[in-house]
């Protein structure tokens, strides 16, 4: 039985990104090796215990919730949304980098996403769980979810379309769905790898099951690649339309803050914006732990980081046109909303998702050199992640607690038990995540490996 990926073709157009003096043999060990020889390392075992501890208190505060309901919360009125929106919007925004990485990039021919699209395909998929469990968990009553789906039931009723909670079912459900497919289906030449050189049955059982009969054939390889064409090129519309269905149960609101038309494109760039710095999170300490600085180079990083400078424009034209078109359209509600914003109870929050959005990122990454450091692109990374989650809170928070009348507007204050449900849902995407890198690979076999034929046929 082969390496099941003898026929491997050439990489697509682009500049090979790969370090020089790498083959098809020392590529397929390296990255396999993590997965089947490596012992597991204790920095793995000490993270995993962080991770699922903190995934523990995402069961405890779901518990909780089920016994006592949404009151343990910091919600009130006017502002019945608080943390569970806020986090449903920034992981459904995290998943978007895998995707856009995976599917647009591919179409786009840009070979250097090959040695970072296994592990933000991954954290797509993670993502989009932690974000899924947010709005279920705000319903009150979660375990009514299936309410929401337009099932056949003996009484007749159907779901409220006008609704963006429905809304936001269908959305999230598909992007689930294809982006699963899109993961696995690129996942499926690495695993008959792995199933031919595990030394376990039990591996070789599972891994067999999962390669579904790859072979490694002409026939395989020209089925694999329509397969995977046609999925991203299905996954790429995805990226625009999940969070402009996200932006969507803003805007449809009258309430001052939200009803904007600028929502849809300023969250699919923020989503990109937040994704991106998420995948230079993880990148960074993976290529340094499991030493793969030869696969996840530093033009990957400077990649990334123009990506994240480019998106980060579109974030900032986004926030001034917000309020420039509020004085300008003469609304005093809008006006008001903006002022409250910049001097309000909440002023703090907003200037520090400025400072972490716009001015930390955007006086940094215009110079090559800061690009180019690992350190700070990693703690640029951190910074903008914070700023969005605080942009977030910014939007649903301010909005909702000074509206139209005086004599409504309250405070939010989150409880401990909305801290625990979103740092528990941390712990929920890193345990997963590590679950990934250790049973799975988390760079692409086959695809460096078109890299280096790449390499070869331009030097012969």
């Amino acid at each position: 039985m082969g390496d099941g990926l003898d026929n491997t073709p050439a990489a697509g157009a682009g500049t090979p990104v790969l370090a020089p003096g790498h083959t098809y043999a020392t590529i397929t060990d390296k990255i396999s090796s993590i997965v089947l020889t490596q012992k597991t390392r204790w920095g793995w075992w000490f993270g995993l215990a962080i991770s699922f501890a903190f995934f523990m208190i995402l069961n405890m505060a779901i518990g909780a919730l089920l016994v006592f309901g949404v009151g343990l919360w910091g919600i009130n009125i006017p502002i019945a949304w608080g943390f569970a929106i806020v986090n449903f919007v920034w992981w459904i925004g995290i998943g978007h980098a895998g995707t856009l990485i995976s599917a647009f990039l591919l179409l786009m021919r840009q070979a250097w996403r090959q040695s970072i699209n296994r592990f933000a395909e991954a954290m797509t998929l993670f993502a989009v769980s932690c974000a899924g469990l947010f709005p279920l968990l705000h319903l009150g009553r979660p375990w009514l979810f299936f309410w929401l789906l337009p099932y056949p039931d003996t009484m007749g009723t159907w779901p409220q379309f006008r609704s963006p909670l429905v809304w936001d079912v269908f959305a999230v459900s598909t992007y689930a769905t294809i982006s699963l497919l899109f993961w696995f289906v690129g996942l499926i030449p690495d695993l008959a790898t792995l199933r031919d050189r595990a030394k376990a049955r039990l591996s070789r059982r599972v891994y067999g099951f999962l390669a579904m009969g790859w072979r490694g054939s002409a026939m395989h390889w020209h089925r694999y690649e329509m397969a995977y064409l046609l999925l991203a090129g299905l996954a790429t519309p995805l990226v625009v339309s999940v969070h402009t269905v996200v932006s969507f149960d803003f805007t449809v609101g009258i309430v001052p803050g939200w009803h904007s038309t600028i929502f849809p494109p300023y969250f699919v760039a923020g989503a990109i914006y937040s994704g991106f710095a998420m995948v230079l999170t993880l990148a960074i300490p993976l290529r340094k732990f499991y030493g793969l600085e030869d696969f996840v180079t530093i033009r990957h990083l400077d990649n990334m980081a123009k990506i994240l400078l480019a998106t980060g424009l579109i974030v900032a034209y986004g926030y001034m046109m917000e309020t420039f078109m509020a004085f300008y359209s003469g609304n005093a509600y809008d006006r008001y909303m903006i002022m409250n914003r910049m001097t309000g109870p909440y002023a703090v929050v907003y200037w520090t998702l400025i400072g972490c959005n716009i001015v930390i990122p955007m006086s940094t990454l215009w110079f090559a050199r800061i690009r180019r450091n690992v350190a700070a692109l990693f703690v640029i990374s951190l910074v903008i992640q914070t700023g969005m989650w605080l942009e977030r809170f910014v939007i649903v928070v301010t909005s909702l607690h000074r509206d139209f009348m005086p004599s409504s507007w309250g405070m939010y204050y989150p409880t401990i038990w909305d801290w625990a449900a979103f740092f528990g849902s941390i712990g929920l995407f890193l345990t997963l995540f590590l679950l990934f890198i250790r049973y799975l690979p988390m760079i692409s076999i086959f695809e460096m490996r078109g890299l280096a034929h790449n390499l070869e046929e331009k030097k012969g």
